[in-house]
């Protein structure tokens, strides 16, 4: 299945999903605000050639997807006949997985939910997945190789999105007690550590990469990048305003297969 059908798809169930949870109405959590299906849109624009049907890929192997908010995307790939895993931890996920686990019991769903603590360890359940969602988590580990390198272990493919960063410090913003200068990082393969209030005032945010960084620790952990693609501010990012935002977005393949 193209990727442009699969986008199409994942619209109609987002919908049918949206119904549900309105209808499940939960009174001691609220449901994540941000519609991840819409992922599917970014990745037929990632994809090229032959990846666009990766799904092809999977067969009747295992699929997980990591840090999966209330697991729209692991509920919507079991739709089509997939299986899936969603790995997860309560303290840091939006309502404690609640969200996950009602849909779960609603659609008497076979998708196995893990509780995982990614920075204490990084060993997921089952052996070998044939496709891994590893989307806007990274910066939010302390650990960033010992994860990707884990992960090259354990999935034959996956895709990786994590914000990134051309500078240092937005325009204007130098003299700082964070940053006293400006610096472009973008062809520099570092990643920058934010300070604890520096981006949203979150202090799980950790590693900013620059493109080329990410590049390198993709290669160094055992991945070989087959599509990438940045989008947001693509010109002037900085790890710290939202209008600096940039986010990258790679489906790579593990060289461990």
């Amino acid at each position: 299945m193209d990727i442009a059908l699969l986008d199409m798809q994942s619209q109609r169930y987002r919908r049918d999903l949206d119904k549900k949870k309105q209808a499940l109405a939960p009174t001691d959590f609220g449901w994540y605000p941000y519609g991840t299906l819409n992922n599917f849109h970014l990745l037929s624009q990632l994809l090229t050639g032959d990846n666009r049907t990766f799904l092809d890929r999977v067969g009747d192997g295992l699929i997980v997807d990591i840090g999966a908010a209330d697991g729209d995307l692991a509920f919507f790939l079991e739709s089509l006949g997939y299986r899936a895993h969603i790995a997860d931890f309560p303290p840091t996920n939006f309502n404690s997985c609640k969200g996950m686990r009602l849909l779960k019991q609603s659609f008497n769903s076979s998708v196995e939910i893990l509780e995982i603590d990614l920075d204490s360890q990084f060993k997921l359940p089952a052996d070998r997945y044939e496709l891994a969602f590893f989307l806007g988590i990274l910066y939010h580990l302390k650990n960033p190789y010992l994860a990707l390198e884990s992960l090259a272990r354990q999935a034959r493919y996956a895709f990786i999105s994590t914000r990134v960063t051309r500078f240092n410090v937005a325009s204007g913003a130098e003299g700082s007690e964070v940053n006293r200068n400006r610096v472009e990082l973008r062809d520099t393969p570092v990643a920058y550590l934010v300070d604890a209030a520096e981006t949203n005032n979150d202090a799980t945010n950790f590693w900013m990469f620059s493109e080329a960084g990410l590049r390198r620790i993709l290669h160094r952990c055992g991945w070989d990048i087959l599509d990438f693609m940045t989008v947001g501010n693509t010109t002037d990012s900085d790890p710290a305003t939202a209008h600096g935002d940039e986010r990258a977005f790679c489906y790579v393949r593990s060289r461990y297969f």
